[in-house]
């Protein structure tokens, strides 16, 4: 484990940029980027301009580690290079901002009230070979969208399980199970995720810490104890569909928990701007994003 990236993460201000939209969610992304269905002709094609928005995003001299501790990268991205180094070297060598990488396979039928994560049988492989491009940790995301015990219940043992092969192959996971913000009851879902994710937390052995990726909460400071918890790393939060000006106002009232946004971090952000009017939208972004980080 990189021991610097440790420690900007546990305790630098800033937060962490999630640029790890997938197969299915990358039409929405290019979408809300002003490039429509129909600008590209197959995947290769959706994921060079994917690859070149995000490109865009790092590249910008509103994008460093002074304000952004991380970026969760998607598998093609790490594949892939910015400005001639693998996306992980650029985004550590160049930015010191810190490489994540997502490395579920997306979400498995509702049962329970949960989406939990589909199988992942190339995960071993995976994580070696995300640590040998120089990524430090890992994400994985389930979702709830029900207060049902059982099913929160199955959801943060499959986070956890697959969290400590993650451990064991020498990388910190994000644990992920999102809240869906529509759910009837969010707040009794979020009681049971967190008494659930306790459990599993005072269970790990020795120094081992992971970090916890959390839909923002009706009660503010509810995951307070999580943030102080020595088996918790960081707490960061998602924005789950809340526009960028509320998830921030939320986020503020969270004290220790920092962003963890993908969509509201790109929000207007589009490919019709100018370098001067794309790096002045990703400012304002960045800024407003790493103040409401920082209470």
């Amino acid at each position: 484990m990189n021991m610097q990236q440790q420690a900007k993460i546990r305790s630098d201000k800033g937060f962490i940029a999630a640029l790890d939209q997938s197969g299915g969610s990358t039409p929405k992304a290019l979408s809300l980027y002003g490039i429509k269905a129909g600008a590209w002709s197959g995947d290769a094609e959706m994921y060079d301009l994917v690859h070149a928005m995000r490109t865009r995003i790092v590249t910008s001299p509103a994008f460093d580690g002074n304000r952004v501790l991380g970026a969760i990268l998607f598998e093609q991205t790490m594949d892939r290079e910015v400005e001639g180094r693998g996306t992980a070297d650029y985004l550590w060598s160049v930015k010191r901002v810190v490489p994540f990488l997502k490395i579920d396979k997306g979400l498995a039928d509702e049962a329970n009230g949960v989406q939990m994560m589909k199988p992942n049988p190339g995960l071993d492989a995976l994580l070696a070979r995300a640590l040998g491009k120089g990524i430090f940790g890992t994400k994985m995301r389930s979702v709830i969208k029900a207060a049902d015990a059982k099913g929160i219940g199955d959801v943060v043992d499959q986070q956890f399980a697959v969290g400590r092969e993650i451990l064991a192959a020498g990388l910190v996971p994000i644990i992920e199970p999102e809240v869906d913000i529509h759910a009837a009851d969010k707040g009794g879902a979020e009681r049971l995720l967190k008494s659930a994710i306790a459990k599993h937390l005072d269970a790990l052995p020795g120094s081992q810490q992971v970090m916890l990726k959390l839909t923002l909460p009706n009660a503010d400071d509810f995951y307070a104890d999580f943030v102080r918890h020595p088996k918790v790393l960081r707490v960061v939060a998602l924005s789950g569909g809340y526009s960028r000006d509320d998830a921030n106002a939320r986020l503020a009232r969270n004290h220790g928990v920092v962003a963890s946004f993908s969509r509201a971090l790109t929000e207007g952000l589009t490919a019709q701007q100018t370098d001067a009017q794309f790096n002045q939208a990703l400012d304002a972004s960045i800024a407003s994003i790493y103040k409401a980080s920082n209470t």
